[in-house]
C-alpha cells in the first residue's frame, strides 16, 4: 500500500472517449499530451488517474517529473488545507513570509546541510526554464565571460535562453532560437555511441586556435531524460567537475527533472560526489505539483544586484507549504525503504526485458527507466507501445531524438502491487509490438 494510505480503487479498463469538443474548439494547436491521452481526467490519487466516466489509469509519467510523490498525497494535502483554512498569505512576491522561512529552514536541514552544500537559494519564476535563465545570466555576471558549453541531447527549457543551450533542433526552431555563444559537445553516451567529451573539451581549451573561448559555464543534466534516458557515469561527472574547476568555468547541474529523488538520491549529481556551482531545481520540489523553481547558488557567486532577475510568481506561498511538507518524506525510513525497493524492481525489470527482447537497449537509474526501441522498430514501435499501454490503463511517455525511447517514471511512493501491475502492461505492450 502507499506510505500515506492513499487508496482509490477502480478496475483498470480501456479508455472511453471523453467530451473533448470544447477543448478542440477553444485550445490552441500547441497542446500535446491530450492528443496522446484523449480522455477527460477528473480525479487523481497516488499512482492513479481517474476520468470523468470512471476509468482508471496508472500514471507512470508523473507530470513529466512534477509528481514524484504521486497525486494528492495526504500529508501534503492536509498541510495545504490547514494553511488555506487559516487564510495564510497566497501571494507574496519576494517579501518575507512565514511559509518561505519554514521552507528555507527545512531545505537547509533536510537537503543542503547533509550534502555539504553551502548554497544560497534564489526563487525564480514558476517554471524550471526560468531557473535556467537565471543560472545563465548569473554565470555571465559572475565570470565576465559570455559563452556556454552544453551537450548534445540536453534539454533545458523552452524560453529563449534555455532553448539556446538545448540540443533539440526542433525545439529551437519552434522558439526561433539560435545557439549563439553556445558550443555543443557530444554527451558521454548517445545514439551514436560513447564519446570522450571531456577529452575533447580539454583539447579545445588547451588550443588557443580551437575557436573555443573559455566559457562562463558548462550546463549538464546528470541524467539526460528527454534526450533518451542517458545517465552520466560518476567518473565522467568527476572529470567534468575537475575540468571546469581548473579552467575557472562554472558548473551548472540541471536537476529540474532528475532531482527530488527521481534517480534514487535527492540529486543525481550527489552519486558522483561532485558539488556544482549552480543547481537548477523545479518540478517535484513543489511537492504537490505546485509551481516552484529554485536556483541554488554557491555563496561566493551570489553577485546579483537587487531586482536583477525577478518574477511576479516567484513567491508561490502554497508551493512553499507543500514543498516543506514533501521534505518530511526524506526523514522517513519507510519512504527510503520503499524508494529503494521500487527502484531495484524497476531496474531489475529493465534487465529482464533486455534479456528477453534482442536489440532492446535499456538504460536507467533509480526510478526512471528508458526502453530504447531504436534498433527494433524505432519510433513507430515506441508509439505503438505507448498506445497499447494507454488502451490498457497505463500512461507512459516517449523520449529520445525521434521519440524512440519509452520513458517510465512511476511515483517514488508507488506500492509494489501497482508497480507490478504497470510493469505487466509494459511487458505485454512490448510483446504485442
Amino acid at each position: 500500500m502507499p506510505l500515506d494510505g492513499d487508496t482509490l480503487t477502480a478496475p483498470l479498463g480501456r479508455p472511453a472517449p471523453g467530451r473533448s469538443a470544447l477543448f478542440d474548439t477553444m485550445e490552441a494547436e500547441v497542446r500535446l499530451y491530450c492528443r496522446k491521452f484523449p480522455v477527460v481526467f477528473d480525479r487523481a490519487k497516488g499512482a492513479e488517474l481517474f476520468t470523468e466516466d470512471g476509468r482508471v489509469f496508472l500514471d507512470f509519467f508523473c507530470g513529466a517529473g512534477a509528481l514524484n510523490y504521486g497525486h494528492n498525497p495526504e500529508p501534503i494535502k492536509r498541510r495545504l488545507a490547514d494553511y488555506l483554512a487559516r487564510d495564510g498569505i497566497a501571494h507574496g512576491l519576494d517579501m518575507f513570509t512565514v511559509a518561505k522561512r519554514e521552507f528555507l529552514a527545512r531545505l537547509d536541514q533536510v537537503v543542503l546541510h547533509p550534502r555539504g552544500l553551502d548554497h544560497k537559494v534564489q526563487f525564480c519564476g514558476p517554471t524550471g526554464a526560468n531557473a535556467v535563465e537565471a543560472a545563465l545570466k548569473l554565470a555571465r555576471k559572475a565570470t565576465g565571460r559570455r559563452g556556454f558549453v552544453s551537450f548534445a541531447g540536453g534539454f533545458h527549457g523552452m524560453s529563449q535562453g534555455a532553448l539556446a543551450v538545448t540540443g533539440s533542433g526542433s525545439a529551437r526552431r519552434a522558439g526561433g532560437s539560435a545557439p549563439q555563444e553556445v558550443t555543443f559537445v557530444p554527451f558521454e553516451d548517445g545514439p551514436l555511441g560513447p564519446f570522450d567529451s571531456i577529452g575533447y573539451l580539454e583539447r579545445m581549451l588547451a588550443d588557443p586556435s580551437s575557436g573555443l573561448e573559455p566559457p562562463a559555464a558548462v550546463i549538464v543534466e546528470p541524467v539526460q531524460l528527454e534526450g533518451g534516458v542517458y545517465p552520466a557515469s560518476a567518473d565522467w561527472l568527476c572529470r567534468l567537475a575537475e575540468l571546469t574547476r581548473r579552467h575557472g568555468i562554472l558548473l551548472i547541474a540541471d536537476e529540474i527533472q532528475t532531482g527530488c529523488g527521481r534517480t534514487g538520491t535527492f540529486f543525481a549529481f550527489e552519486q558522483a560526489g561532485v558539488v556544482p556551482d549552480l543547481i537548477t531545481v523545479s518540478k517535484s520540489i513543489g511537492g504537490y505539483g505546485l509551481p516552484l523553481s529554485l536556483l541554488l547558488i554557491r555563496r561566493e557567486l551570489d553577485v546579483w544586484a537587487p531586482g536583477e532577475h525577478t518574477g511576479t510568481f516567484r513567491g508561490n506561498q502554497l508551493a512553499f507549504v507543500a514543498a516543506t511538507a514533501a521534505l518530511d518524506y526524506w526523514e522517513q525510513d519507510a519512504f527510503h525503504a520503499g524508494l529503494a525497493a521500487a527502484a531495484q524492481r524497476l531496474q531489475g525489470f529493465g534487465a529482464e526485458l533486455g534479456g528477453e527482447l534482442p536489440g532492446l537497449a535499456v538504460r536507467g537509474r533509480g526510478m526512471v527507466l528508458g526502453l530504447d526501441l531504436g534498433a527494433v522498430g524505432g519510433e513507430q514501435r515506441a508509439a505503438g507501445v505507448q498506445q497499447y499501454c494507454f488502451e490498457h490503463g497505463l500512461i507512459v511517455e516517449l523520449a529520445g531524438r525521434h521519440d524512440e525511447v519509452v520513458k517510465i517514471m512511476p511515483p517514488l511512493t508507488i506500492d509494489q502491487d501497482r508497480l507490478e501491475q504497470g510493469l505487466a502492461v509494459l511487458r505485454e505492450a512490448l510483446q504485442a509490438g
